[in-house]
């Protein structure tokens, strides 16, 4: 069984299959219908002249009867002409008269029950068509036969009803692929109303939890299916706030406590003791301000018109990150040209995507190497480290929110490169991530320059 994905397509088929048998119906009936009306036609003109031959019998003082036909009649039922036949049969079924050469009766198998019969024999391969009328002739009950040899029927006649369903099947073509576009042209319009929702259900996620499908302008019978979908977007729009304020409220709440640890843990005599502590806290601390900059990022949105000097931005990420990064032994190196690289975007937001990358750079670099900053005049920002790379199966799961390959290893949360793929997304940007030949890891964010467009996501 077909199954079609397309509800226009579906309809299309459907309508040509019906349009099509009822094509083909409609042209046996009208044919029917024709063949009917022609049968009529010849039916009534037989009669006719049945009724005019009656007319021109005489009957005679001695009780016989005479058939006096004037030239135009005789020249119609001559034998050379052969297509009209008649002839005169008593209530014994006897001959009395007949224009065939034997003299016989036309409709042999008469049986002169009605006034009118209309009556069909063969003669040979010929079809033979007419009437038979009872006449009364003095006092002598006749009944008079004409009939018409129907393979000399009249041309006209005979080439409708031979080319009429072909004729109607050649004009039904046309109909049938006006129809057809006509079809379509209204189901794209009709439908016109579920692309365009389609097409905004498209940019909603869990950062475009406010949209809605529109319902004004959707069909009757898919509109409960709309509003479904809208309820479901508003449960789901609570669930995501409920998260997000949850999580904000939580890193908030957790600032003070650590706060006050951290003094706490400076008052202890044990400085090895209160130094591991620190190392905890600050753990606990980077923790939380990753989960405010999360908070802050699903409710932040960008001025389309906003610029940033990404080779500033990363300048700063590098001097920022430098003290960070000779304390564990590893070197900072900035390419980039001396004119400032303008992109669209925040420069604050830039500035925390690209100092996570570094700090992620470092973290895995191994010592004695440099993390490199590259900024290219078209707003790429590449950042290369020099450590072991990242699996092609890993690829997709470094972005996701708390996931880390070995849980058991101290120092990461597993957020850092989530905020930098939401402030990528935030900036209609891509990331991508690569290995280097020499070894290494090269992360890129291909920013939107700021002589082009781009479509902000919320």
């Amino acid at each position: 069984m077909i199954r079609f994905k397309s509800i226009i397509s579906r309809i299309v088929i459907l309508h040509v299959i019906a349009v099509a048998i009822t094509s083909v119906l409609m042209s046996l009936a009208l044919s029917w219908l024709l063949n009917l009306a022609t049968s009529n036609i010849h039916d009534k003109a037989m009669e006719e002249q049945a009724e005019s031959l009656a007319h021109h019998l005489v009957s005679r003082a001695d009780g016989s009867l005479a058939l006096d036909l004037p030239a135009d009649l005789q020249g119609l039922y001559s034998q050379p002409y052969g297509r009209y036949s008649y002839a005169v049969v008593d209530d014994r079924g006897n001959t009395l008269f007949s224009s065939l050469k034997d003299k016989a009766p036309i409709f042999p198998d008469d049986p002169r029950t009605a006034a009118v019969q209309f009556l069909e024999t063969r003669n040979g391969e010929a079809a033979i068509s007419g009437a038979s009328i009872r006449s009364l002739v003095g006092t002598r009950t006749v009944w008079i036969q004409a009939a018409e040899d129907l393979a000399n029927r009249d041309v006209l006649i005979d080439d409708i009803v031979k080319d009429f369903f072909r004729n109607v099947g050649w004009i039904t073509l046309p109909i049938l692929l006006i129809l057809l576009v006509t079809d379509i042209a209204i189901f794209r319009r009709a439908l016109r109303p579920l692309r365009q929702a389609s097409e905004i259900a498209q940019h909603i996620g869990p950062a475009r939890t406010d949209v809605r499908l529109p319902v004004d302008e959707i069909p009757s019978e898919v509109r409960p299916l709309v509003s479904a979908v809208n309820q479901a977007l508003d449960r789901l729009d609570q669930g995501f706030r409920i998260q997000r304020e949850f999580t904000a409220d939580a890193a908030h709440e957790l600032r003070t406590p650590l706060s006050i640890l951290r003094t706490r843990v400076d008052t202890l005599e044990n400085q090895r003791i209160a130094d591991a502590l620190h190392q905890d806290i600050e753990a606990m601390s980077r923790v939380v301000g990753q989960l405010l900059d999360i908070a802050e990022l699903d409710a932040f949105t960008i001025d389309p018109g906003e610029l940033a000097d990404v080779r500033g931005v990363c300048f700063e990420v590098a001097e920022f990150i430098a003290p960070l990064a000779l304390e564990q032994g590893r070197e900072i190196a900035l390419l980039a040209s001396n004119a400032p690289v303008w992109v669209k975007g925040n420069a604050e937001m830039m500035q925390r995507a690209v100092r996570n990358l570094a700090e992620n750079a470092i973290k895995h670099a191994p010592p004695d190497t440099v993390v490199e900053f590259v900024v290219e005049e078209d707003g790429t920002v590449r950042v290369r480290d020099q450590g072991p790379g990242i699996p092609d199966e890993e690829r997709d799961l470094i972005f996701r929110r708390f996931w880390r390959r070995d849980r058991s290893q101290q120092g990461g949360t597993g957020l850092g490169l989530s905020i930098v793929q939401r402030i990528v997304e935030l900036h209609g940007a891509t990331i991508t991530v690569e290995n280097r030949n020499g070894g290494g890891a090269e992360f890129s964010i291909h920013f939107v320059a700021a002589d082009q467009t781009i479509s902000f996501s919320k």
